[in-house]
């Protein structure tokens, strides 16, 4: 249902998140979240150009988030790479549909609706505080901690 790109920007952000304000790397990042470099280097800079993240060159230089991670949604995220796109009008272009969407269309707008409202009520802030016993993405979080050291 998501794209890729999706999936590396939301990983990419939690480990940002992770990283609570210190630069962090394009290379460390990606080696973390297990994530092709030269593709998540597309990914953060789309990230820059809607605000939600910093980047800073030179010695210390990298990426931080632009916003605290209780003022970024997984919905900005995801509007940043790939919005969800609704379906506002009948895709099979049925004039009997003008106005109205029918109810399989209704049904997979309505689905939608909720996806997007879930991910509009989520923060990154929230993502990272879940204790989910995720021993992989701890895993992750914590490579990430030691190749930043």
């Amino acid at each position: 249902m998501f794209s890729q790109t999706t999936e590396y920007a939301l990983r990419a952000m939690i480990a940002l998140t992770h990283s609570q304000g210190s630069p962090t790397t394009t290379k460390q990042i990606a080696e973390a979240m297990k994530i092709p470099a030269s593709y998540l280097s597309k990914v953060l800079q789309a990230l820059v150009r809607v605000k939600l993240v910093r980047s800073t060159r030179g010695l210390r230089g990298g990426f931080v988030l632009a916003r605290t991670p209780d003022m970024i949604t997984m919905l900005d995220v995801v509007n940043a790479v790939h919005p969800i796109e609704r379906i506002t009008s009948c895709p099979l272009d049925l004039t009997s549909h003008s106005s109205t969407l029918c109810p399989l269309h209704r049904r997979l707008d309505d689905s939608m609706s909720q996806v997007e409202e879930a991910m509009r009520a989520t923060t990154l802030a929230e993502l990272i505080s879940e204790d989910n016993n995720c021993p992989t993405l701890q895993g992750q979080l914590q490579q990430l901690g030691e190749l930043r050291k």
